[in-house]
């Protein structure tokens, strides 16, 4: 066993994470292990290319416990096969297959791995001489999620990349972070400080509307009590001034329907005709104007406003004087006798 300051010979358990990069290097003839290194220790990891992650023991214990829940083996294969080759559709065969995670003391995470023959054989005789492992990470916050698969290669990026290749493609959770940004009509190069402060601007518009839609603003809006107050005033006043007007009306129509009968231009068989028309709209007015154009179709009653039945009998015309002569009655009889039947 050798240690190098890039990293720890993988030939031993007894050198588990006596370094903090992960650079594994396979001597001829060593012992294959069954336990590696594939994550160091936290809280920051940090590449050779200049980038960095972060795995916090609550990171790496999430990482574990990920793993645990899928029930799913994670593939060791050639150059990241896994995650360049096989999704075009080419061969990407496993040398080995990673059975355990394990969260060491000093933060570090190591895996077993269960060899095939072709792997075995690979690493026996330092064909790869490194092992990288793939990651996927949060691309705003840079905290390492979980692990998918590791790869034999010779070019490993020291501090660990999330294809701990130089050169090779990343996994990024960002598509659903690029649909939120969306979402909120942000850049596809937003940050996640600006996601937050879309996010809590919505919330405070919406809690701004629900405030208006339940205490609406009296410059706009009038409370449904106070509406319905003032609209039976309003009813109520309209009626009042109804009444008034309809009783002034009668008043007008029956001085008018007097002062005609007086003067002998209607009947008082036509009387309520007459009122009835004079109700109508415009028709006291239409009343006048036929009073005035209209000849004279009685006698005067000489009543003068006086009660017709007041004081009846008292006076004969000169018609009536006759008639009582020619049947030999005195005036006084015709006066006494001549409203009975």
């Amino acid at each position: 066993m050798r240690k190098k300051c890039t990293g720890i010979a993988m030939n031993s358990q007894a050198d588990r994470g006596a370094c903090a990069a992960l650079n594994f290097e396979f001597h001829p003839g060593a012992v294959v292990p069954d336990w590696i290194m594939l994550l160091p220790a936290g809280p920051e990891i940090k590449g050779r290319d200049g980038r960095s992650w972060l795995m916090a023991d609550a990171d790496a214990r999430t990482i574990i416990d990920t793993f645990v829940a899928d029930k799913q083996d994670l593939p060791v294969d050639i150059e990241h096969a896994t995650e360049l080759k096989a999704p075009k559709g080419d061969s990407a065969p496993a040398v080995g297959w990673i059975k355990e995670l394990e969260l060491r003391d000093d933060g570090s995470i190591w895996g077993r791995v269960e060899w095939n023959n072709d792997g075995g054989f690979t690493v026996s005789n330092r064909q790869y001489r490194y092992i990288s492992p793939v990651f996927r990470y949060h691309k705003l916050t840079k905290q390492i999620l979980r692990l998918t698969s590791a790869a034999l290669t010779n070019q490993p990026n020291l501090a660990l990349q999330a294809l701990n290749t130089e050169g090779q493609l990343e996994h990024e959770e960002e598509p659903a972070m690029k649909k939120i940004y969306a979402a909120l009509g942000l850049a596809d190069t937003a940050t996640e400080t600006e996601a937050l402060n879309a996010i809590t601007k919505l919330q405070g518009d919406l809690a701004t509307a629900a405030n208006r839609a339940e205490t609406p603003s009296l410059a706009s809006f009038v409370p449904r009590a106070d509406y319905d107050t003032a609209l039976n005033r309003a009813a109520k006043a309209e009626q009042t001034i109804a009444d008034l007007k309809k009783a002034d009306m009668e008043t007008a129509i029956n001085t008018e329907i007097s002062a005609a009968l007086a003067a002998g231009k209607i009947t008082p068989a036509t009387v309520d005709y007459h009122k009835a028309s004079c109700r109508q709209e415009g028709g006291l007015d239409r009343f006048k104007d036929f009073v005035k154009a209209a000849p004279t179709v009685a006698d005067d009653s000489g009543l003068d406003g006086k009660d017709p039945d007041k004081d009846k009998g008292l006076a004969l015309n000169a018609d009536q004087t006759k008639i009582a002569e020619m049947f030999g009655n005195s005036a006084e009889d015709l006066k006494k006798y001549g409203a009975q039947a």
